[in-house]
């Protein structure tokens, strides 16, 4: 049906950068807001940020000014920009991405499969 996968994941050291992309695929008639989530163990799963079609962009308090969310809507795709990255920053990042799979009918949430980022301090 609709499928997100996610890339750019990875091992960095503290203050490193490390640039996640997700493409979207499937029976898209159009897509709303797309974003970023995470999942540290332990935690239950949090925004990283989000970004509707005209732009408009929410981050979680704690990655503000360090990450950067952009899309390209004609291809289906989110990028989150990550530096000055932290120990804390460690998660499995989720793409997310509310897709519209009919004309006229509503948003669907989809996810992706996740991609680790892991900062050593």
């Amino acid at each position: 049906q609709v499928q997100l996968v996610e890339s750019g994941g990875g091992l960095v050291q503290t203050g490193g950068s490390l640039r996640l992309s997700c493409v979207a695929s499937g029976s898209i008639v159009s897509i709303g807001d797309m974003g970023w989530y995470r999942q540290a163990p332990g935690n239950p799963r949090e925004l990283v940020a989000t970004l509707t079609t005209d732009g408009r962009a929410k981050y979680e308090d704690s990655v503000k000014g360090r990450f950067t969310i952009s899309r390209d809507n004609a291809n289906y795709t989110v990028t989150l920009q990550m530096n000055s990255l932290k120990p804390e920053d460690t998660a499995i990042y989720y793409c997310n991405a509310e897709v519209v799979l009919r004309r006229g009918g509503r948003e669907y949430d989809f996810w992706g499969k996740g991609t680790q980022v892991t900062v050593s301090s």
